[in-house]
């Protein structure tokens, strides 16, 4: 119990900006849930969601604490979503790894070490489809947050939700675009973040956009290894 008081009250000064310390351990899993979905490992999943739930509590923090910073509601909902997408992504994920393991120990079949995902580009109506649910839901959803009193401007916390649940789910379905997806909402989340106040939360989305672009061009490269591998295999 003296665990989660000390969670819920503890700060720490950088200048004269006090920091929650749970927006940063919130972050860090956060971090470590991308560097496990980079290499395509099970567990990044249910990390993630232990730093989803961290940050939800970090969001509305006038329900948690008596933050003096304003509530982002979009902030906090997305926390909520990726607690959803991330339970379905998980499940894709273990059942991919359990197949490739099944075939490994088969004989028959490499399956790179149990890979959880074999990364794969988007068709181009799937690609389409995400843009325009990127710009449609955050079209719908701007006027409802700010009929909720979400921070200003408003449109900008529609478009990190919308964004963050695209990429979510495209990295459940091994979909290589996810990662740009991310890029697009840090381009959005940082400014945004900084303008709120919090600062935990601005410095991990600029070291996610460097990261972001990094788990691209994995993912790529693991797609074209596959492919080639696939297409030697074929004759035979």
């Amino acid at each position: 119990m003296d665990v989660i008081n000390w969670l819920f009250a503890a700060t720490f000064q950088v200048g004269d900006q006090p920091l929650l310390w749970r927006e940063v351990i919130g972050n860090v899993f956060g971090l470590a849930s991308a560097l496990g979905g980079m290499r395509r490992k099970v567990w990044a999943w249910p990390v993630g969601i232990v730093g989803n739930v961290l940050l939800f509590t970090v969001f509305l923090g006038s329900w948690f604490g008596g933050s003096p910073l304003p509530d982002m509601l979009g902030q906090a909902g997305r926390q909520v979503m990726f607690i959803v997408v991330s339970v379905y992504g998980w499940v894709q994920w273990r059942n991919t790894r359990r197949q490739n393991l099944e075939v490994r120990a088969d004989g028959t079949v490499p399956a790179d070490d149990g890979a959880a995902v074999h990364p794969r580009w988007a068709s181009w109506p799937a690609r389409l489809g995400l843009v325009a649910a990127l710009v449609g839901g955050t079209l719908a959803l701007t006027p409802l947050f700010r009929a909720l009193g979400s921070y200003e401007p408003v449109w900008a916390d529609a478009w990190i939700f919308m964004g963050s649940l695209l990429a979510t789910y495209g990295m459940a379905k091994g979909w290589v675009e996810f990662w740009l997806i991310w890029v697009a909402v840090d381009l959005v989340g940082v400014p945004l973040l900084l303008s709120a106040g919090y600062w935990a939360s601005a410095a991990m989305y600029v070291f996610y956009g460097v990261f972001t672009l990094i788990g691209f061009f994995v993912w790529r490269r693991v797609n074209a290894r596959e492919r080639a591998g696939a297409t030697a295999v074929s004759p035979a």
